[in-house]
């Protein structure tokens, strides 16, 4: 079954690209949807799961509502409000919102920074 995370922008994808593996597919709305980027997206995902990571602001909550007439059984990922956006969210916080979502086996998490004497 594939995996795919719709989110708002490039600056979105490229920040959570560097915590899941390549398998999973993650797709921008770049903003405004129309009836043909809806089809597109459907066209693309499929019968695939769908996770819905958009921003806390406006324009992200209008995404998510149209999205999520789209997907009725998409999951919906949260950033907490303050972040500048999925792109601006700190990586431990959205790595939390994953593992909630249950895609703990598609996250890459990060090496701890080696111990250094002084």
């Amino acid at each position: 079954m594939s995996i795919t995370i719709i989110v708002e922008g490039k600056n979105d994808r490229s920040r959570l690209r560097r915590l899941l593996d390549p398998e999973v597919d993650i797709l921008c709305t770049f903003g405004t949807l129309s009836t043909l980027k809806l089809e597109s997206l459907r066209h693309k995902i499929g019968d695939g799961d769908v996770y819905l990571y958009m921003d806390n602001d406006s324009s992200g909550k209008k995404i998510r509502g149209i999205l999520r007439d789209a997907f009725p059984d998409a999951v919906h990922i949260y950033t907490r409000r303050g972040y500048a956006g999925v792109e601006g969210t700190p990586d431990e916080y959205s790595i939390t919102q994953l593992e909630k979502a249950g895609l703990e086996e598609y996250i890459i998490y990060p090496q701890p920074l080696p111990f250094m004497e002084s």
